[in-house]
């Protein structure tokens, strides 16, 4: 696992430049650095040793040198196509999945990419033909950013913060980010936080040539449910799980595993073999998971590590998480994950962790809503939709109102992922300057027209599997723990057990006894009963109760009436939604720190205004 960083065209002090945008990312690889130059292009690598301890550095470059390449990842079945390239006629310096890479682009190009499993982010530098090729991987496990500076040269990286040291980048707020922001709670759209600043989408790889960028889709992610018994299902995850799980160990440093008193966490901890696990919880007793840790370890034999989180790291830590989050993000738990990531570190260079397994399996509470209202969906749509009308317009909370203004939409109108913060009207009350570009539904409709024909938990499940998941659980998951130069390997996100996971029929995702139902009893020959079967419950964190304490109310309302807060929003809306909060007349946690989250994030790099 590594950062890096590089641009094209010829600028004053280059090497300079250069050393100063890796340093930006030496979180992402303390171990060395590496440099390749020439009259067109500039690279920069920082490595975190995993894999060829002695050999592996980077740039790495083929037989004649004309070929050269960074890469950020990991290649799981990178033996095999080693395998298959000395055969080809190819010699080799290293044993390192990154020079099995810059053999198969010499023979196959952009074709090569369907044939690598793993997490990967690589830019090549293709001498031969005067162009730059970078790809991302399948599900966006690993980041790629770009900048078409105005002289039209390509500024590219693992992480938006290396871009700032380089002399024609030109730091701006991106305001369609923010508003879109704010009814996400992620930086959802390809153009970033940082005007100009694009992502490289997952699936797509990217050609730069005479100063153009050209970007196209690999690969896409579909599901084909098909009718099976559900024994030979669960015989089919369970085989591509243990399959999976144990490709994800190649490695020639220990690898750990997070551990949180959810399945997907457990089950990996329990099936992966190795010897120590890691687990946060916070200073109040709802919201800490440490003691189930603790006793799934002890059954599993396997040494457990665990950190209570005291309120006050927690706060303090927050600016620090915005910044390595290159972008504002308000998930509450990328702070946990930030501090289970620094306690794993300082005992393991590695660590498996649960990720996708809810957006592959139907895992999240949110997917049993299409069968919770199933009673109404059979009326017609008029009914519903008069139903709904009614219900909004009774200005008291009763049971079930939620349930009847739901029903009343179909999924594309009222799903855009498992965080909906602001409405496009709540959104423009609040900005001072609105800009109204883009409705939700015009963001989640080029998903949603892949999967027309399919069932509603179906298409949920596409929608987070290709926004929720890309934008903020990978997000989190590689910032927070590059930010503690660890590796953080997600065994469920694998081609693999998606092309198995993709064939479930939806009833043996999701029915009224459980979520991810297949998976779950896939995973009870592992886990104790209790835990297989136990309700999700994502990573708690009592924001709700902290923005009632004076001492952080104080806090977040100083950054609500502050110059930056003034120069984005109606600062008289903010206050008014935390004095409600803290009367106890409206949960308006998550609205005040999305858009705290912003502030914090905008100080960091822009300072007070």
């Amino acid at each position: 696992m590594c950062g890096f960083c590089g641009f094209t065209g010829n600028i004053d002090d280059k090497e300079k430049v250069i050393k100063n945008m890796m340093d930006k990312i030496i979180h992402r690889g303390p171990d060395s650095e590496g440099t390749f130059s020439d009259e067109k292009v500039t690279l920069g690598f920082r490595r975190l040793s995993i894999i060829d301890l002695a050999d592996g550095s980077q740039p790495m470059y083929n037989e004649d040198g004309s070929v050269v390449l960074v890469f950020n990842g990991e290649i799981y079945n990178y033996r095999e196509l080693r395998d298959e390239l000395l055969k080809n006629g190819h010699t080799f310096k290293t044993h390192s999945d990154t020079e099995v890479l810059v053999h198969l682009y010499e023979d196959l190009g952009k074709d090569m990419l369907n044939k690598l499993r793993g997490m990967f982010a690589f830019a090549v530098y293709d001498k031969k033909k005067d162009e730059v090729f970078a790809a991302r991987d399948f599900f966006g496990i690993k980041p790629f950013y770009y900048y078409k500076s105005e002289k039209g040269d390509l500024i590219f990286g693992s992480e938006i913060k290396s871009f700032l040291v380089h002399p024609d980048f030109k730091k701006e707020v991106n305001p369609l980010a923010l508003e879109n922001y704010l009814s996400f709670q992620y930086s959802v759209l390809e153009e970033c936080f940082f005007k100009g600043v694009y992502k490289l989408m997952p699936s797509h790889y990217l050609i730069f040539k005479n100063g153009e960028v050209k970007t196209e889709r690999y690969f896409q992610p579909e599901f084909k449910p098909k009718q099976a018994k559900l024994q030979d299902t669960i015989k089919k995850v369970e085989k591509v799980l243990q399959n999976s799980i144990e490709a994800h160990k190649v490695s020639d440093v220990e690898v750990g595993s997070f551990l949180s008193s959810g399945v997907d966490s457990s089950y990996v901890a329990a099936c992966f073999n190795g010897d120590k696990t890691f687990t946060v919880g916070f200073d109040y007793e709802k919201y800490n998971e440490i003691e189930y840790a603790k006793s799934l370890s002890e059954k599993i034999k396997i040494d457990n590590y665990s950190k209570t989180i005291t309120t006050e790291e927690y706060w303090d830590v927050i600016p620090k998480v915005q910044y390595h989050m290159d972008e504002p993000l308000a998930d509450p738990s990328a702070i946990a994950l930030y501090f289970v990531s620094n306690l794993a570190s300082k005992h393991v260079k590695v660590a498996l962790s649960g990720e996708g397994a809810d957006e592959f399996f139907g895992g999240y509470n949110i997917y049993r809503e299409p069968m919770d209202i199933s009673f109404l969906t059979v009326l017609p749509m008029p009914i519903r939709r008069l139903m709904g009308k009614i219900a909004k317009a009774i200005p008291l909370r009763f049971k079930g109102k939620n349930l009847l203004i739901r029903a009343s939409m179909p999924i594309e109108e009222r799903f855009i992922g498992n965080a909906k913060m602001f409405s496009k009207e709540e959104r423009e009350k609040v900005l001072k300057n609105p800009i109204g570009k883009y409705t939700t539904m015009e963001i989640t409709k080029p998903y949603y027209d892949k999967v027309q024909g399919l069932d509603d938990v179906t298409k949920m499940q596409f929608i987070d599997l290709n926004l929720w998941m890309v934008g903020d659980i990978l997000l989190k998951a590689d910032k927070m723990s590059m930010a503690n130069s660890l590796e953080v390997r997600v065994p469920f996100l694998d081609k693999e057990v998606f092309k198995v996971a993709s064939r479930i029929q939806s009833d043996y995702r999701v029915n009224k006894q459980a979520t991810k139902y297949s998976f779950r009893m896939a995973a009870k020959d592992h886990l104790p009963d209790e835990v297989a079967v136990k309700k999700k419950l994502g990573f708690p964190v009592p924001i709700r109760i902290w923005l009632k304490e004076d001492k952080y109310f104080e806090k977040v309302k100083e950054a609500f009436t502050g110059k930056a807060a003034e120069k984005f929003f109606n600062t008289d809306i903010l206050v008014k939604y935390l004095e409600r909060h803290r009367a106890g007349k409206e949960d308006l946690s998550r609205k005040i720190w999305t858009i705290y989250m912003f502030l914090v994030w905008h100080k960091e790099y822009f300072g007070e205004v």
